[in-house]
């Protein structure tokens, strides 16, 4: 039996709060974040007194571990912002707590996302005994376990890896992001970037463009940007040729963003504004709709997947593995949108493989480096079915 903390009271910690309330494993459940008020919410919503709920200062250390010691968590899951993440590791070693997270730190003053700050923590948890997994949302996340199922199933050696995400949902407004706005913008509006033959190739945003087809969507102009589960999966299977990243836009989408950053307002640096230092991709954010309110009026799906070509037994092979979310039916079950309930759903299961004994070791790692098996086992019975196809036409 398990005790798990849950740091972060917004779309995603919402649905990993009500996934992990609802497994018997975890004996005791807490969430906390900065506003106390979003937690209440969100455990009087699953009801029973089965959540407790707290305040912490995330970048906070000595307040996360007066957290940590008052509530003796067994793992803490990370759902907060990517900022924090080192901070939150800090926390969990020098409290003794197991550690998992959905995406990779990055530095406040950059927009700049890579695995080695957490990575270089390998020997600190190893020496502590405790294990600390990154990236188990599902981008990075299942995409990664995905990969390492195919491998593991399918492939003698995979040599061209393609990820692609498309969100073909529709939520009414005239632009919103689909999760925290001020990471959103950071990530899609910075140079593109994919690995071949041994190195990164830098592109400028959304170069590199070509429509690709989805199931049960259709086509979707779809861009290479760069996302962090390709930085670890090149590493973990080096006989990789080529690994690249696509995500779909609209149209309207691109343009209000090239209108943010030409006028200033997706930058990360601070500026003196009324004799307040203030810093404009944070004030856009807190005019933006919160992403969690996007789901009451969002219609449509999402589709991530991967798309793999490699050799079995001597000969060339392909294989498409994905999962299709509907915004409505994720609504429906957890008052969040599909976007977070992929990136929440694998995150609470990730928790319960750690739980269950299945995904442990000392040390810090990727998703990837664990047996996809039981995870993928139970993935359709948490909300997000995965589908196969052999042999086809991949595009890309």
């Amino acid at each position: 039996m398990c005790k798990a903390l849950i740091i972060g009271a917004g779309g995603v910690g919402t649905v990993v709060t009500q996934k992990i309330a609802a497994n018997p494993i975890f004996t005791d459940v807490m969430l906390a974040s900065r506003t106390k008020s979003k937690c209440d919410a969100v455990a009087a919503a699953i009801g029973g007194n089965r959540v407790k709920t707290a305040e912490v200062d995330a970048d906070n250390v000595p307040q996360l571990c007066e957290l940590f010691r008052a509530f003796k968590p067994d793992i803490v899951v990370n759902v907060a912002l990517p900022y924090q993440d080192l901070t939150i590791m800090d926390a969990c070693l020098e409290c003794g707590c197991n550690y998992l997270d959905t995406a990779n730190y990055e530095p406040k003053d950059e927009a700049h996302f890579e695995y080695s700050w957490q990575w270089a923590y390998q020997d600190r948890f190893k020496a502590a005994g405790l294990t600390a997994i990154l990236g188990c949302g599902f981008d990075p996340g299942v995409t990664a376990i995905f990969t390492a199922y195919a491998a593991k199933h399918h492939f003698d050696e995979i040599h061209y890896l393609d990820i692609v995400d498309c969100n073909a949902g529709n939520h009414g407004m005239a632009f919103a992001t689909n999760f925290n706005p001020e990471i959103n913008i950071r990530e899609v509006t910075q140079k593109g970037r994919y690995y071949e033959n041994g190195q990164w190739i830098v592109t400028e945003p959304h170069e590199i463009h070509r429509p690709l087809h989805y199931p049960e969507i259709g086509e979707r102009e779809s861009y290479v940007i760069y996302h962090e589960e390709l930085e670890s999966l090149v590493k973990n299977y080096p006989m990789i040729k080529r690994a690249r990243f696509w995500m779909t836009f609209g149209k309207e989408y691109l343009t209000h963003l090239r209108v943010i950053q030409d006028i200033g307002m997706a930058r990360i640096d601070p500026i003196i504004y009324n004799g307040v230092e203030i810093v404009p991709i944070q004030f856009l954010k807190a005019v933006l709709p919160d992403p969690k309110s996007l789901g009451a009026n969002y219609h449509g799906q999402t589709s991530i997947g991967c798309r793999i070509r490699g050799i079995k037994d001597g000969k060339e092979h392909t294989y498409y593995i994905y999962n299709n979310c509907d915004h409505e039916k994720a609504y429906k079950e957890t008052g969040t949108q599909a976007v977070s309930f992929t990136t929440g759903v694998p995150a609470a299961l990730g928790a319960s493989m750690w739980a269950k004994g299945l995904w442990r070791g000392a040390g810090v790692f990727n998703v990837e480096e664990f047996d996809p098996d039981p995870f993928l086992a139970e993935l359709g019975e948490q909300g997000l079915p995965w589908h196969e196809l052999f042999d086809v036409d991949i595009e890309v």
